[in-house]
């Protein structure tokens, strides 16, 4: 069973994922292979597009470096690469995925996808709080604002939530995050 997890910056896309490998499903991130490729970090793939000049995966350089991949080798790349680095497992949860091509790939795969909501004054605070390195360029929330606007711009996030199988309002605690999930992964486990 694969299952992709979609939604916008800080909205909970990780944590929801990390319910998912508690459960047994093996994560992994659509930028892994991204990060894995720029730091030639590849030895647990079967096959790689290319390798790009060995770089810091800063979040600019992640997403330049993935649009290059997706017009070179199709939308759907990294869910294949993501696939494959997990290749061993029976369930894999996708974190992070980002298109509609993304979304079909993982459907296509007999999969469901997941959106991650919250309003941004929450996800900005969360943003701030996980002090993730790719994230030091955001110091306030308007720099918040505008990487959210040019995500939105790039990838139509949004727009994303019409193609999930369910969708998670994220502004509550983390048990409530917790039950949300669990109640979804009994009803996919249910159809397995």
């Amino acid at each position: 069973m694969i299952v992709g997890v979609v939604g916008k910056i800080a909205a909970g896309k990780t944590t929801v994922a990390r319910f998912f490998e508690e459960k047994g499903f093996c994560r992994v991130s659509c930028s892994d292979p991204l990060i894995d490729l720029l730091t030639h970090n590849v030895s647990d793939y079967s096959w790689i597009p290319e390798l790009p000049e060995k770089a810091e995966p800063t979040r600019e350089r992640l997403i330049e470096f993935g649009k290059y991949l997706k017009e070179k080798y199709g939308g759907d790349v990294l869910i294949r690469l993501a696939v494959d680095k997990k290749r061993n497992c029976r369930n894999i949860v996708i974190d992070g995925v980002r298109s509609r091509e993304e979304i079909e790939a993982i459907k296509k795969l007999g999969g469901k996808v997941i959106y991650v909501e919250a309003r941004p004054e929450i996800r900005f605070k969360r943003l701030v709080k996980r002090k993730a390195s790719k994230d030091k360029g955001i110091k306030s929330f308007e720099d918040f604002k505008s990487m959210d606007d040019a995500e939105e711009r790039l990838y139509h996030t949004s727009e994303l939530k019409g193609l999930a199988d369910y969708v998670i309002v994220n502004e509550g605690t983390l048990e409530e995050l917790r039950e949300k999930v669990e109640r979804i992964i009994e009803e996919i486990a249910g159809k397995v």
